[in-house]
């Protein structure tokens, strides 16, 4: 009886088994589609003329299909707007995400923790677009002009809620002998803070902060009502700029330019998938015991 009980469960474990196998690659299929249409229809573009010269105009673009040429160019100020961008939007948030984290981890859950934590979960489900118009009050309105400081205050607050929890939810999960152990040897909250806790913790936040960036590097919406776009390189943060996501839809519009959709998307997906990798790995090499 206890024989066939055992071998019962064993064949169920590896029928459940093969069933999540097989849920597993059925989920990866659309992964794989997207990849294969994007190598198949961007790869033909994708050369280094596309990391060197900024967008082409349509003309230039019809002229060159009019002739069966590869369209001139490429999306070099959208390259550098995209990091402009990014940059500004890291400096803005990583530091409030973190030091909100901090005070969300250490601190009791009264009503104020609670409702901060309440309003950063929120402004996670908040439409990106949304944002975009509110920052578009803030920022564009009283400047009076789109700019990269405006496309990157959107982005930031875009990626406060992630920074936000991997900070609390790592600092969290350290032992709480570790803090204890620190203070009494003599250390200042401060110095325990910035010397012990972040260090320790730092795994958990670098990943967090690297998904975030992941997150809005795809972003258009914000970017339409606040960075605008810009067809050469720029590097004031006071005035439009363009970004990748904003000349592929650029792109999208204008059916001479519809070839480089495919070649910058591609970039894009790899650039993405890069950080993701990144941040898994640090989040193995650094991963709480």
């Amino acid at each position: 009886m206890i024989t066939s009980n055992l071998t019962y469960r064993k064949i169920k474990s590896k029928i459940f088994f093969y069933i999540i196998c097989i849920i597993s690659f059925i989920s990866m299929i659309p992964l794989f589609l997207i990849l294969w249409e994007l190598i198949k229809k961007g790869y033909k573009q994708f050369n280094f003329s596309l990391f060197t010269e900024i967008a082409p105009t349509s003309m230039d673009a019809m002229l060159a299909k009019m002739s069966n040429d590869l369209i001139p160019g490429g999306i070099l100020n959208g390259i550098t707007g995209s990091l402009l961008i990014l940059a500004m939007a890291i400096l803005i948030s990583i530091p409030v995400g973190i030091f909100t984290g901090i005070f969300l981890a250490e601190k009791k859950n009264n009503f104020y923790v609670q409702l901060i934590r309440s309003l950063t979960d929120l402004l996670q489900g908040i439409p990106s677009i949304v944002i975009g118009v509110i920052v578009y009050i803030w920022v564009v309105k009283p400047m009076h002009s789109y700019s990269a400081l405006a496309g990157s205050v959107a982005l930031a607050i875009m990626m406060l809620p992630m920074i936000i929890r991997s900070t609390e939810e790592s600092v969290k999960m350290l032992p709480i002998t570790l803090k204890e152990a620190a203070l009494a040897l003599g250390g200042s909250y401060t110095n325990v803070i910035f010397k012990v806790l972040l260090p320790s913790a730092f795994g958990g936040i670098f990943t967090g902060s690297l998904l975030a960036v992941s997150r809005v590097m795809g972003e258009t919406a914000p970017l339409l009502v606040t960075a605008l776009g810009a067809s050469t390189i720029n590097w004031n943060v006071a005035e439009p700029t363009s970004a990748i996501p904003l000349l592929i839809w650029e792109f999208y519009n204008d059916p001479n330019l519809s070839d480089l959709v495919w070649s910058s998307s591609l970039l894009l997906l790899l650039v993405i998938l890069f950080i993701n990798v990144i941040a898994k790995s640090i989040s193995k090499k650094w991963k709480i015991q």
